[in-house]
């Protein structure tokens, strides 16, 4: 019975160290993605990770199901950020994000700098990446921050673990 409790509390534990597999988010703040339609055409994705170049990499496979889902081609990348929460106690975070978008004739370009102080408890450090999409049809714009969404799909699943 003591070997099996040992055990048990050795699968719990890593358990407790192991990202989550790829999918919704049970909660807010949990890891995972979650995903708002702004209006037709174009999203809020955010996915949170324990890595930050993981959570932006899984918010891009996000946005690949999304366009593919909507029968779309491709996606435009017009706004992002991530948000990195330091683990343990806690401590300051700093945030810097940047878009662009246009409308008609006129463009706009903004760019944000963010910085939190916990107030609380703080849980495992993790990472959210924020991105907000718009989707279209071919042809695709020649620009970098347009992504083919098959390709981002097929290039990017084998990330899940």
């Amino acid at each position: 019975m003591k070997t099996f409790a040992i055990a048990l509390g050795a699968l719990s534990l890593a358990a407790c160290a192991t990202t989550p597999v790829y999918g919704p988010a049970a909660k807010d703040g949990a890891m995972g993605y979650t995903s708002q339609q702004i209006e037709a055409g174009r999203h809020r994705i955010a996915y949170t990770d324990k890595d930050a170049g993981k959570a932006r990499s899984l918010a891009l496979l996000r946005a690949s199901e999304i366009t593919l889902m909507e029968g779309k081609d491709w996606f435009e990348v017009t706004a992002e950020y991530t948000d990195v929460e330091q683990g343990g106690g806690g401590g300051p975070s700093l945030s810097v994000g940047g878009g662009s978008g246009s409308y008609g004739r006129s463009s706009s370009v903004g760019v944000g700098v963010g910085f939190g102080i916990p107030l609380g408890g703080g849980s495992g450090g993790k990472a959210t990446a924020v991105l907000e999409i718009v989707t279209g049809t071919n042809p695709k714009p020649d620009k970098s921050t347009v992504y083919d969404a098959q390709s981002v799909d097929m290039n990017l699943r084998g990330q899940i673990d």
